[in-house]
């Protein structure tokens, strides 16, 4: 199939995307001899050090829209979710990491977001804009350190 046509989902890739816009092309899935797909879904969640469990519970809901959900195991470790997406954080006395270690956190609304972030005065890096696709970053920092590279895409499909 071209890059330019539209594809619909057929029963085995009825996960993913109902349709793509053009110009844009997804791999085929890959399965095993027993028709079971043999490649990663999507990342489930990222799991990040805390020292401090409600400071990051009250950021990441006040930041991001996190929610928290308690977990029905006995486990310390502290679950947020978007929905879309899980973060988890695993308390610790004190952190031991080597930077640049980040994750990213794509929005929607750019200026909006950024905005966002002045209410709170949380402070950002310079934001950088790259013309050739309509995109833009910069980073913040949680309060345990973690870097988040804040990105939006101004072309990406939708």
């Amino acid at each position: 199939m071209s890059t330019t046509e539209t594809t619909q989902a057929t029963p085995e890739t009825a996960a993913g995307p109902s349709h793509v816009e053009k110009g844009f092309s997804l791999p085929e899935p890959k399965f095993d001899d027993q028709g079971r797909s043999i490649e990663p879904k999507y990342i489930h969640h990222v799991n990040f050090p805390t020292t401090n469990v409600d400071r990051t519970v009250e950021w990441y809901t006040k930041v991001f829209g996190l929610k928290r959900v308690m977990p029905k195991s006995n486990t310390r470790v502290v679950l947020m979710t978007k929905g879309r997406f899980d973060l988890h954080f695993t308390p610790v006395e004190e952190m031991d990491r080597m930077a640049p270690y980040h994750f990213a956190m794509e929005v929607e609304d750019w200026d909006g977001f950024l905005g966002h972030l002045d209410s709170l005065g949380i402070r950002h890096t310079r934001p950088v804009e790259r013309p050739e696709n309509q995109s833009k970053f910069c980073y913040i920092h949680d309060p345990d350190h973690t870097m988040i590279e804040l990105v939006y895409h101004g072309k990406r499909p939708a």
